[in-house]
């Protein structure tokens, strides 16, 4: 470890007494030093923000860079570098041509049409789910699969084939996995899509990974490589955090009877608002997204200098009092969708519109028909994610 880094606090991880808040130390910070320095794995150091003003001018900044291949960029693990296709880790112009291959399919009218579909897959599981056994978990029989489901469904891949991208994603999420491994890992799902993507040339069917085999890969506008590297993404991504939101989400408001109470009430109004509370309060992206600065930038009063690298928590800014009233406060009439959970700017994530409609249909749904579901676990003996990137628990039992 550098001498510089020797004296720098790390990026905080643990959320302590309460699982559903971000570290304390954000709280402190945010009002004491709002841009300061903290050390990374490795030996290397970094800006962390807290604000969320200053995190959202960062993410809107052009010379804040994405591009993890420039020397100096605060990769989450050190020697992690994007892979090929990966949109999170390119700058303009590259990421625009690239993210605007996928922007038809994500488009909010498009996403609305597969609601019908998104029920039908609801209502399997859930009938699913009151035929084991109980307790249950909610993990496994419901709020893992359907997420998988519909980005099967949406990208064209065989539900049979999950476990290669759910297997893959624990080793990409977990915080104690080295570059090496993540970089297999993520090898194993490129093969994957790469022979799927060949197959899809051959028998193109209505789906993403057929438009960009016929539509792009043909004409020689992406490479193979590339579409499956988007394809990695839009996998991991894709199930990955829906899943724990699900969870995460169904946790809080057993907690919480009277905000659930609320949603009951009147679902189809409550439900949107609800989603978005829920994914500004939990913020289940722990590292922070990462940025270069290219040239100079002057944050929250301070200079940070190119070539220097920077941190912004999204939970942070997500209870930022200057922003939210009473910002650790679960409120589902907030009524709000100025929250960072999906990040700002031109990486914002692609699949927030269909992450916001599973959410609206799955958790009005599982209470609905469960209205007794209840967890059969203490929460501070529950198996939290508190090693991983992406927060969220390993297994909920529950019992109706």
């Amino acid at each position: 470890m550098t001498d510089a880094a020797l004296d720098l606090p790390p990026i905080p991880f643990d959320r302590g007494s309460c699982p559903f808040d971000p570290p304390a130390d954000y709280q402190r910070w945010r009002e004491e030093g709002p841009v300061r320095q903290v050390s990374l794995p490795g030996g290397r150091t970094a800006w962390l923000v807290t604000r969320y003003d200053d995190v959202r001018a960062v993410l809107s900044d052009p010379r804040a860079s994405s591009d993890g291949r420039r020397p100096g960029f605060p990769a989450i693990r050190p020697g992690q570098l994007p892979f090929n296709g990966n949109l999170t880790g390119y700058d303009p112009p590259k990421h625009d041509v690239l993210r605007r291959m996928l922007t038809r399919t994500f488009m909010v009218k498009n996403i609305e049409r597969m609601r019908p579909a998104i029920h039908n897959f609801v209502h399997e599981l859930l009938e699913n789910l009151a035929a084991q056994p109980q307790p249950a978990d909610l993990v496994e029989h419901f709020a893992l699969p359907l997420p998988s489901m519909v980005i099967c469904e949406l990208f064209g891949v065989p539900y049979s084939d999950r476990a290669i991208f759910q297997r893959n994603a624990t080793t990409i999420v977990s915080r104690e996995t080295t570059a090496a491994e993540v970089a297999a890992a993520n090898g194993n799902v490129s093969d994957y899509i790469v022979e799927l993507l060949k197959r899809k040339d051959r028998e193109p069917t209505e789906d993403l990974f057929s438009e960009l085999a016929v539509q792009r890969i043909r004409t020689g506008e992406l490479s193979l490589e590339e579409a499956a590297g988007m394809g990695v993404l839009l996998l991991i991504a894709g199930h990955e955090t829906t899943t724990n939101m699900i969870t995460l989400s169904t946790l809080m408001l057993l907690r919480d009877p009277a905000q659930l109470r609320a949603l009951l009430a009147a679902p189809d109004k409550v439900a949107p608002p609800a989603v978005e509370e829920l994914l500004r309060y939990l913020s289940i992206v722990h590292p922070g997204l990462r940025r270069l600065a290219t040239e100079d930038l002057e944050v929250g009063g301070v200079t940070i200098r190119a070539g220097e690298g920077i941190v912004l928590p999204l939970q942070s800014a997500n209870r930022d009092p200057d922003t939210f009233t009473d910002p650790d406060q679960l409120d589902l009439t907030r009524g709000t969708r100025n929250h960072v959970a999906f990040g700002y700017g031109i990486h914002q994530c692609l699949g927030q519109p269909l992450a916001r409609v599973e959410l609206q249909i799955a958790l009005p749904a599982l209470f609905c028909r469960f209205p007794g579901l209840r967890v059969t676990t203490p929460v501070d003996q529950l198996p939290f994610k508190d090693d991983a990137f992406v927060y969220g628990v390993r297994e909920l039992p529950v019992a109706w």
